[in-house]
């Protein structure tokens, strides 16, 4: 069942009174009222979210890491997918490989400078409909005061009740991004070929975000 599910039915009315039969079909499109539910403003939980990325280390292997410290909001429209937004702030301190000595080179000038330009952030401008609940949200994503424009392919995962009474959507996607792009150039080139770190990264989101309590 996707999110902006539209179903249509079609009538046809015949007139048999005469001898010459007129046929006249009309299309009504109506509107799921379980998703139409939805439609309303979002917030992301960071509890139950990640935003992670994978790069090619050395030309053999891949390195995966996240971001510990975000936040972000979604306005669903159950209706029309166009009208749907999303906005994700992202702290850069909060990197994370698993390993302190690279995620500090990360936070360094050579790559994000963390100081200078603590955050990373998403606007979005358009979102669509591809089929079924596969969605794609385009917009402006901003690294090192460069902004430059992402589509993020995203799979709906469905709505719930959690046990607190919170209402939730999920949603699960990734985009692929050049680094170099965005001014992420730092590199080394290896003995054998290639360089240490590949120039395409892959950005992977996994997002549950908590429906607001309508306002009295």
């Amino acid at each position: 069942m996707g999110l902006f599910n539209r179903k249509t039915d079609t009538t046809t009315a015949t007139d048999t009174t005469t001898a010459t039969a007129t046929t006249t079909a009309t299309a009504t499109t109506t509107v799921d009222p379980a998703l139409a539910a939805l439609t309303g403003e979002y917030s992301i939980d960071p509890a139950h979210s990640s935003i992670g990325f994978t790069v090619r280390h050395a030309m053999v292997t891949n390195v995966r890491g996240s971001f510990g410290d975000f936040s972000g909001s979604l306005q669903l429209n159950g209706t029309d997918p166009h009208h749907s937004t999303a906005e994700i702030d992202v702290k850069i301190s909060s990197v994370d490989t698993g390993i302190a000595d690279r995620d500090g080179h990360l936070r360094s000038g050579d790559f994000f400078e963390a100081e200078k330009y603590p955050l990373m952030t998403f606007r979005s401008t358009h979102a669509e409909q591809l089929g079924g609940d596969s969605y794609r949200i385009t917009g402006d994503l901003t690294i090192k005061d460069v902004t430059r424009p992402l589509a993020i392919d995203l799979e709906f995962n469905g709505s719930a009740t959690d046990v607190y009474g919170n209402e939730r959507v999920g949603f699960e996607g990734s985009a692929e991004i050049l680094r170099s792009d965005w001014g992420l150039t730092w590199n080394a080139a290896l003995e054998t070929g290639g360089v240490m770190v590949s120039d395409k990264v892959r950005l992977s989101f996994d997002i549950s975000a908590i429906k607001a309590a309508p306002q009295a």
